[in-house]
């Protein structure tokens, strides 16, 4: 199942809405250079390809439509990033398929708008360790911003926490990315 308002725009274009090498380091998505990661809309590979560049574990990208899986399969090689794995995945529906309790870091970057938010953050509960972390960005309440979800369904950080919360993490912090995007705010949850 796509995700509500799920169209992007060229792939240029999303690039330059963030300095995503900058906003893996700040919400710490590689953990000490080993952690394995999931991300769950990989689209592009605009964080995929910044973390599994910090990272000596694995990084499952899951994405819904098959010409992203493709395109990141073959960048990801060609970068010589031999710990990205790709997997064409409804998520949505049929989860992650990865084993529970396996993995240190879970990515939900602008997707927290889908129909049922709580299920997705539940399903990266389940893959992550216990002490294992999870970040979210996703796009201000603001309507001067460039793209993004209609303001109807666009979450604020408030229910983004809430949700994570209710899922079973822990909050961590709300986290600072204005030297990292100007139209983007993050935060940073924990499994117990």
């Amino acid at each position: 199942m796509k995700t509500r308002e799920s169209g992007m725009p060229d792939e240029d274009m999303w690039a330059s809405f963030y300095d995503a090498a900058c906003i893996v380091e700040k919400l710490e998505c590689a953990g000490n250079g080993d952690a394995h990661v999931v991300e769950f809309g990989s689209g592009y590979g605009t964080f995929t390809l910044p973390v599994a560049a910090r990272t000596s574990g694995m990084v499952h990208a899951i994405d819904i439509e098959p010409e992203h899986v493709e395109r990141l399969h073959h960048k990801a090689r060609d970068a010589g990033l031999l710990n990205v794995r790709v997997i064409n995945r409804d998520f949505a529906e049929a989860g992650t398929g990865l084993p529970a309790d396996s993995l240190d870091h879970a990515m939900a970057y602008n997707i927290l708008h889908m129909e049922n938010p709580v299920q997705l953050l539940k399903e990266a509960l389940r893959v992550l360790k216990p002490g294992a972390t999870a970040s979210i960005i996703h796009w201000k309440r603001d309507p001067s911003t460039p793209r993004g979800p209609s303001m109807d369904i666009r979450p604020s950080p408030e229910q983004c926490r809430g949700w994570g919360e209710y899922a079973g993490f822990r909050f961590l912090r709300h986290q600072d990315l204005s030297e990292c995007c100007s139209y983007h705010y993050g935060l940073l949850l924990q499994k117990p």
